[in-house]
């Protein structure tokens, strides 16, 4: 289906995807081979979040549930696997990485990880939605602290959008020190890393979100959901494809967002739960 633009903003129509209750216990190593993820169906191939051409490199994406958790799989063809950055809260998507944003309306949260297993956290708040006195007004979300900026998403800059970005919503208030609590993040390499004389298969992952954490996301929404209902959830790669004098970043997604701009809820895929 030929992308459309979204009337609610900017960007595509964002694709749909149905996640399905576990059908068997998840044990997570990474590997996403268990029965559960055998029955779990699988993204579209991705392509490119802008274009919505096909991506050349083969990349995959599954969603179950239980009443427990949210559980997240991927799995990334790659013949050169490399990862290099150790540190917490490095910015990875600097190298390769696979990245998961999830919507919460006034709200969104961002985990990016590389095939070390290194994490990156973000939350967002909206800065129309954090007023005097809002949910957000409380010391755990204190906009005075060193580790909060204000961002504007990614953009080219301009002088109508230096400030703020091109996003018709303007700025959000960036806490890069957010944790989600009981988060885990199992990656597999499918091959030697940081070794260009071996060709590689690539890389899987199992994420693994208790409902419990995701409270600050919920927006009034029932956690664990019901079925049918329905959850944004951004499911992407950004890839550093060399060439003889360059290096240029490529992001693909699931469904093609029409904006060079992963901060664009609107555009994440629509997630429905059910049984």
């Amino acid at each position: 289906m030929t992308p459309r633009p979204n009337p609610n903003g900017y960007g595509n129509v964002p694709g749909a995807y149905t996640a399905r209750r576990a059908s068997a216990p998840i044990h997570p190593d990474g590997r996403a081979a268990g029965p559960a993820w055998a029955n779990a169906p699988r993204t579209p191939r991705f392509v490119d979040m802008l274009t919505g051409d096909p991506a050349p490199l083969g990349t995959t994406a599954s969603i179950l549930w239980d009443d427990k958790a949210l559980y997240l799989a991927f799995w990334a063809d790659e013949p050169n696997l490399t990862a290099t950055m150790t540190e917490r809260d490095a910015l990875l998507f600097y190298e390769n990485d696979l990245e998961i944003f999830i919507d919460g309306g006034d709200s969104y949260y961002e985990l990016e990880f590389n095939a070390l297993g290194t994490i990156y956290e973000v939350f967002y708040i909206w800065r129309d939605a954090y007023t005097r006195g809002s949910k957000w007004d409380v010391p755990r979300f204190d906009v005075h602290h060193p580790r909060v900026h204000s961002f504007g998403g990614d953009y080219v800059p301009g002088p109508r959008t230096f400030w703020t970005g091109n996003h018709p919503r303007g700025t959000r208030w960036t806490f890069l020190d957010y944790d989600l609590p009981g988060l885990e993040v199992h990656v597999h390499a499918d091959g030697t890393l940081n070794d260009p004389t071996t060709l590689d298969r690539g890389w899987s992952a199992e994420i693994v979100i208790p409902w419990a954490g995701l409270a600050d996301l919920a927006n009034g929404r029932s956690l664990p959901p019901r079925p049918g209902d329905t959850w944004g959830i951004f499911m992407g790669r950004f890839q550093q494809l060399r060439t003889r004098t360059e290096t240029a970043t490529a992001g693909w997604a699931a469904h093609p967002f029409g904006v060079a701009d992963t901060h664009t809820p609107e555009c994440f895929t629509q997630v429905t739960f059910a049984e």
